[in-house]
């Protein structure tokens, strides 16, 4: 069996001598869970802050209040402003934010049940995804958590 997908992405960091943060909402962890279930991920793994509230996310992350009142916290400006917050605040090369709506209530037409924004950010590129997962609460997270791994891979082979 091969390496995890939170392997590859800590060897290509690794390798690469880039740090990460994150900031997570919808997820409460689960990234930096993944992340920290790699033996030396202190190497690259800085931190990372679950921004639950509104509040959190802009005293803790500096997301603009007026973004959260005008777009929401499930947004993609939110989750760009979040994963900037996270780099910035912890002083990492490459920060993730990831804001959505797990269920199983919540949801709206507009932003129903399942959709998350996932942001990538460094100094050299920014990238922003919008998802919509099924399933439970708990399938929610881990798709959200699994797909912002994949996008920090592809981001750092990409830009890095």
């Amino acid at each position: 069996m091969g390496p995890t997908l939170a392997e590859e992405v800590g060897q290509l960091l690794k390798t690469r001598g880039l740090t990460l943060a994150v900031a997570e909402s919808c997820t409460g962890g689960k990234l930096g869970d993944m992340i920290t279930e790699v033996p030396g991920s202190s190497d690259y793994f800085l931190g990372g802050v679950i921004s639950y509230s509104n509040d959190a996310k802009a005293d803790l992350l500096g997301v603009d209040r007026k973004t959260l009142k005008a777009k929401g916290a499930v947004s993609e400006d939110v989750a760009v402003q979040m994963a900037q917050g996270a780099r910035k605040r912890l002083r990492a090369a490459v920060g993730v934010g990831i804001t959505g709506i797990a269920g199983p209530s919540g949801g709206t037409p507009a932003k129903p049940v399942g959709l998350v924004y996932i942001a990538v950010n460094s100094e050299k590129s920014s990238v922003c995804s919008r998802s919509l997962f099924r399933g439970s609460r708990s399938e929610v997270k881990r798709q959200s958590a699994e797909t912002a791994l994949e996008m920090l891979r592809d981001f750092i082979e990409r830009v890095y």
